[in-house]
C-alpha cells in the first residue's frame, strides 16, 4: 500500500476514452478488478488508505475535481459512464455535475452517454434526523441524489438489502431501463498456485482500516475471552489507521495477537490464506453502514469462515451459507462465542470456496451495466 494519499505519479496528459469510470475515491480494490475489466478511463478525486500505487501500471487514471472532471468528460469521446451511487452522498455534487455536462452535449447535438451505477449502499443517509441548520444543505444533497437517481440508464444491485433500500427512498426511476440483482460475491482466489497449503485451524484475522467504525474495540475487547477458551488462537490484526497505536498496544500486551500495518497485497494474499477465520465486527455510525465489507469478499475469496456483524449488506447470504453474524454493539461474550464457534467448527476452505460462483459478483456486474 502506498502511504501518500495524492494519488499515482503520472507523467504527461490523460485522455478520457469512450469508456470512463468516475469515482471519488480509488483503492487498490479498484485497480485489481480494472485490470481484469474492458479498458476504462478512471477519473477519480483521491485515493484510498489502502492504495498501492504499483496497481496502478498500465492503467488510464485521469485525477480531477468535480468542475475539472465534468469538463474533461464533456470534451471526451465518453459514451459509457459509471458513476459512484445515489446514496453516497459525498460524491452527489461531482457525479450530478457530470451527468449534466452530459446531458447538456447530447441535447447541443453531442453523442449521448450511457450512465450506469453498481448499488451496495444498503442505509438511506436521507432518512435520518438533522439539526435545522443542517436542513437547507440536506435538502439540496436529496435533491441531487435523486436527479442521479432518475439518470441512471442501468443499475446493479450487489445485495438485496441496497435494492431494498433504494426502493424505500425512490421506488425504480422512471426511464430507467433496466435494473438487475448480481451478489457481490467473490470467485475463489487462485493466488496459492500449487503452494502447499498453510496450517490455518485456529488463526483469526481482522483486515481492514483499523477504525472504531470497524469494530476494532469490541475485537480487542473479545479476544481475551476467545483466548481463555482456545489458548492456541492466534489473531493477526491487519490494516492502517487512527487505532494503530491501541492494537499495538494490545499486541504488546498479548502475545497471542500480531499486528501487520500497511502491508502489500501480496502479503495480505499469504495472510488470508493461513487464517482460517476472517472477523469484521462492524459498528453503525450517525452517517455510516457497512455496505458489503471487501475484508469479507477477500476472506471468502480464501476460503475463510467469517464472523461479522448484521451491518454488512451480505448479512443474510453469510448466515445461509454457514457464516455467523452477531447483532452490533452487542456484548463482548457474544463477538467471541461467535468466534470460537467458528474456529472450533473448523470448516475446511473447500467448502467455504464451494459456495461462491464461478465468476466474481462485481466483474459480472460490470459486464452486465455495460453489454450491448
Amino acid at each position: 500500500m502506498a502511504s501518500a494519499f495524492a494519488g499515482p505519479r503520472r507523467t504527461g496528459p490523460q485522455r478520457i476514452g469512450t469508456r470512463a469510470r468516475l469515482y471519488r475515491t480509488v483503492r487498490s480494490a479498484h485497480l485489481e478488478r480494472a485490470h481484469e475489466l474492458a479498458p476504462a478511463t478512471i477519473v477519480y478525486r483521491t485515493v484510498r488508505y489502502d492504495f498501492e500505487d504499483s496497481l496502478a501500471d498500465g492503467l488510464n487514471l485521469v485525477q480531477a475535481g468535480p468542475v475539472r472532471a465534468a469538463w474533461l468528460l464533456v470534451r471526451s469521446p465518453v459514451r459509457e459512464l459509471e458513476v459512484t451511487e445515489p446514496l453516497m452522498l459525498s460524491n452527489v455534487a461531482a457525479t450530478a455535475l457530470a451527468i449534466t455536462g452530459l446531458r447538456l452535449r447530447a441535447l447541443v447535438g453531442g453523442p449521448r452517454t450511457r450512465v450506469v451505477s453498481y448499488l451496495i449502499e444498503n442505509a438511506n443517509a436521507l432518512a435520518g434526523q438533522v439539526a435545522v441548520r443542517e436542513i437547507p444543505r440536506r435538502a439540496v444533497t436529496a435533491a441531487l441524489a435523486r436527479y442521479i437517481w432518475k439518470n441512471l440508464d442501468r443499475v446493479v444491485f450487489g445485495t438485496d438489502a441496497a435494492r431494498l433500500t433504494y426502493e424505500s427512498a425512490w421506488g425504480v426511476p422512471r426511464g430507467l431501463t433496466r435494473s438487475t440483482l448480481i451478489p457481490a460475491l467473490p470467485a475463489p482466489c487462485t493466488c496459492a498456485g500449487t503452494d502447499p497449503p498453510e496450517e490455518r485451524s485456529e488463526g483469526v484475522i481482522f483486515l481492514g482500516a483499523l477504525a472504531a467504525r470497524k469494530g476494532v474495540p469490541e475485537l480487542l475487547l473479545a479476544w481475551p475471552l476467545v483466548v481463555a477458551r482456545l489458548p492456541a488462537a492466534r489473531l493477526t490484526i491487519v490494516g492502517k489507521g487512527e487505532l494503530e497505536s491501541v492494537v499495538r498496544q494490545a499486541a504488546a500486551a498479548d502475545p497471542t495477537i500480531e499486528v501487520v500495518v500497511d502491508p502489500s497485497r501480496e502479503n495480505i494474499h499469504r495472510l488470508l490464506r493461513r487464517s482460517a477465520v476472517l472477523t469484521l465486527p462492524s459498528q453503525p455510525t450517525r452517517t455510516w453502514r457497512e455496505q458489503v465489507g471487501l475484508p469479507i469478499v477477500e476472506g471468502l475469496a480464501h476460503g475463510c469462515s467469517v464472523v461479522t456483524t448484521s451491518q454488512t449488506g451480505l448479512a443474510a447470504w453469510l448466515e445461509q451459507n454457514g457464516h455467523a453474524v452477531v447483532e452490533a454493539n452487542g456484548a463482548p461474550q457474544l463477538l467471541a462465542d461467535a468466534i470460537i464457534m467458528t474456529v472450533l467448527k473448523g470448516r475446511p476452505a473447500s467448502s467455504v470456496t464451494a459456495s461462491l460462483p464461478d465468476g466474481d459478483g462485481r466483474l459480472a456486474a460490470d459486464a452486465w451495466l455495460f453489454e450491448g
